[in-house]
């Protein structure tokens, strides 16, 4: 069984930075390609970025140019490091596997908010 803990998120100005961690437990993290996801207020959960357990990454193209996704697996981690912060960002931000992500391992998400 695997837990995901995200953290990170907080308020920022427009054209701000964040760094997302996701922490997991379980044995089996380091093969799992994972996801960023994100569901602002009044709308469905979307895919933001992935990487696999090889580290090949990719976008959605809202954030491409904007944010990088990176893992450690010797930590359990999985990062989202967002640059250039608009204000449709704001969402909650969640991680778990892609592309078909485990119910059983949504955690609690962190919240980001870019406001001015």
């Amino acid at each position: 069984q695997v837990q995901l803990v995200e953290s990170g998120g907080g308020l920022v100005q427009p054209g701000g930075s964040l760094r997302l961690s996701c922490a997991a437990s379980g044995s089996i993290f380091s093969i799992l390609t994972m996801g960023w996801y994100r569901q602002a207020p009044g709308k469905q959960r979307e895919w933001v970025a992935v990487i696999t357990s090889g580290g090949s990454t990719n976008y959605a193209d809202s954030v491409k140019g904007r944010f990088t996704i990176s893992r450690d697996n010797a930590k359990n981690t999985v990062y989202l490091q967002m640059n250039s912060l608009k204000p449709e960002d704001t969402a909650v931000y969640y991680c778990n596997k892609f592309p078909t992500p485990n119910r059983n391992y949504w955690g609690q998400g962190t919240q980001v908010t870019v406001s001015s």
